[in-house]
């Protein structure tokens, strides 16, 4: 009985298949079941079948590599953007003489302290403006002269390296005069800010306020980052300048290219303030451009202004937008993060450098135990002496390296970890910069600027302003998305069998509801026969005659 059921299961299988050959849309699957056909044809057929099945997997495969990898384009945005519609960059300006000479004398200072004994070290009273000197100084003093930082000792007294570094800077009205923004004269104390930087007290206009760009709940409360207090309401990095945004607004963007629409400052240095040994051969100052939404790092890109000469920056923006269809795509995949996406203890922004700058912070913190002072740190958080320069140096390098070395020996990559993509939305300002001498005394004696003690003293001047009146704007874009891919995937295999989506219908039918409707045709058949069969029985018949009688 078993057997006989298998039979005919195996026999209403095979049926079942040649009738789907011979109805199949699907290329060449009608040559399975062809009665007419020899077995040699059929084998022929079944052959070429699955190479196309094989060669469309293949394909099809290839095709969602590429939409799984690649699924995101940049390119040239359709129209250009006029340079209104985006700030004026950002400007930190950092002064290589970092302290009065009146105050202090450091080549000096650090002669006679390297030539005490410890005693005489005790009693010495510039100690901890001389350790907090040697922090900003250039590199090559670490690297030729302070070979042995942890033989200097710790600072003597309970005051931060930060306020002291705020004690010993020159103020701000000292080194910059006569600015001039959109050809209208400003004083420069009130469109120019501090900003505790890692080459010390830096001035830096446009740039955001504490309050909008750090999250000042999580930061340390004793030494300010930065003293600005203009706020911006109506701008942000993503979606820019809103509606109600006037000519006025924060930050200050200019009206179109040229150098009487850009910024002009005179900056100001002395010669009895120099320093050779600490700050290096190049006595001047350095120039950072960068957006408004970032925290100025100095010593990474800058652009020299040497004394007594004049120094035009011809500004170029490169900004990359992504459209609003990315969002639903990991960060991972379109290679960017959105503001709201990845969250930053210390900026309440994210850029790639600010990203970068607190990833640095915490390894220092990891390394050495401790961060340098310009850096951001949450309260109870110690803060690098002097004499852990190295360590702080080594941390720095050791996490620029990470990527090449950590690659080959497979250990933990705590760069990696950071996964500081770039933002969605990024602008950069590329200089093309123009030097020439500047005869400042006889200029300034022309127009009449007031200049007080102009003995030994050494005057530059900058001019920053947009090259065009345009550029051309970056997108980020969907390349590969799921209807190219459903689309690809169609064409392939209609290309290589015929198939379309009635196709896969059609099979699933014939997988399903059609061996549903066979079995209940055959059941109810059975029934019909068993009734049949039931009906033919004499008595039976009789039987039921008489109770319809009755």
């Amino acid at each position: 009985m078993e057997r006989s059921k298998v039979q005919s299961m195996s026999a209403g299988a095979k049926d079942l298949f040649l009738e789907y050959c011979s109805n199949s849309s699907v290329h060449g699957v009608r040559y399975f079941g062809c009665r007419e056909r020899s077995i040699c044809e059929k084998f022929w057929w079944v052959v070429v079948f699955v190479l196309s099945v094989g060669s469309c997997a293949m394909l099809i495969l290839k095709t969602y590599q590429k939409w799984e990898q690649t699924p995101v384009i940049v390119s040239f945005n359709e129209k250009s953007t006029p340079v209104w519609q985006i700030p004026f960059p950002a400007v930190t300006i950092c002064p290589q003489t970092k302290v009065k000479s009146g105050m202090m004398n450091f080549s000096k200072d650090y002669n006679d302290f390297t030539s005490m004994d410890s005693e005489e070290m005790d009693g010495f009273n510039k100690t901890d403006y001389l350790l907090t000197m040697m922090q900003l100084c250039e590199r090559t003093f670490y690297a030729i002269v302070l070979y042995d930082s942890e033989a200097l000792p710790n600072k003597t007294s309970n005051q931060s390296y930060a306020s002291i570094v705020q004690e010993m800077s020159l103020p701000m009205y000292n080194m910059i005069e006569f600015c001039v923004m959109r050809s209208v004269v400003k004083f420069c104390r009130d469109i120019f800010s501090y900003t505790m930087t890692e080459e010390g007290v830096c001035a830096s206009f446009n740039l955001l306020s504490a309050s909008e760009l750090l999250r000042t709940n999580s930061i340390q409360t004793v030494d300010k980052y930065l003293s600005g207090k203009h706020e911006a309401p109506q701008w942000s990095l993503e979606h820019g300048y809103s509606q109600e945004a006037t000519l006025n607004s924060y930050p200050y963007r200019t009206l179109g290219p040229g150098y009487s629409a850009g910024l002009s400052l005179l900056l100001l240095s002395s010669n009895e303030d120099l320093d050779y040994l600490c700050r290096g051969p190049v006595q001047a100052f350095k120039v950072l451009l960068h957006t408004s939404a970032e925290y100025p790092q100095v010593s990474r890109k800058f652009v020299h202004v040497p004394m007594d000469q004049e120094v035009t920056i011809a500004v170029k923006p490169q900004m990359v937008t992504t459209t609003e269809s990315l969002r639903s795509y990991t960060p991972e995949r379109r290679q960017c993060f959105f503001n709201n996406e990845r969250y930053l203890q210390f900026f309440k922004i994210y850029t790639q450098d600010n990203c970068e700058l607190e990833c640095l912070t915490n390894y220092t913190l990891q390394r050495c135990g401790c961060v340098k002072f310009s850096m951001m740190y949450s309260n109870g958080t110690a803060v690098c002496e002097t004499n852990q320069i190295h360590c702080m140096l080594m941390a720095e390098n050791d996490l620029l390296e990470m990527d090449v070395v950590n690659h080959q020996d497979q250990q933990t990559n705590f760069r990696a970890e950071c996964n500081c993509l770039p933002a969605c939305t990024s602008i950069q300002y590329d200089a093309e910069i123009t030097q020439t001498d500047f005869d400042w005394l006889k200029w300034t004696q022309a127009i009449k600027i007031p200049l007080d003690n102009m003995t030994g003293l050494h005057v530059a001047r900058l001019g920053i302003y947009f090259k065009e009146a345009q550029f051309m704007t970056s997108k980020r874009s969907e390349l590969y998305g799921l209807t190219d891919f459903l689309a690809n995937c169609g064409g392939l295999l209609g290309l290589c069998m015929g198939v379309s989506l009635l196709s896969l219908v059609e099979l699933c039918y014939f997988c399903t509801v059609r061996p549903f409707s066979l079995w209940r045709k055959q059941r109810h058949e059975e029934m019909d026969a068993k009734k049949l069969k039931f009906d033919d029985v004499p008595g039976i018949s009789l039987l039921s005659m008489s109770v319809k009688g009755d």
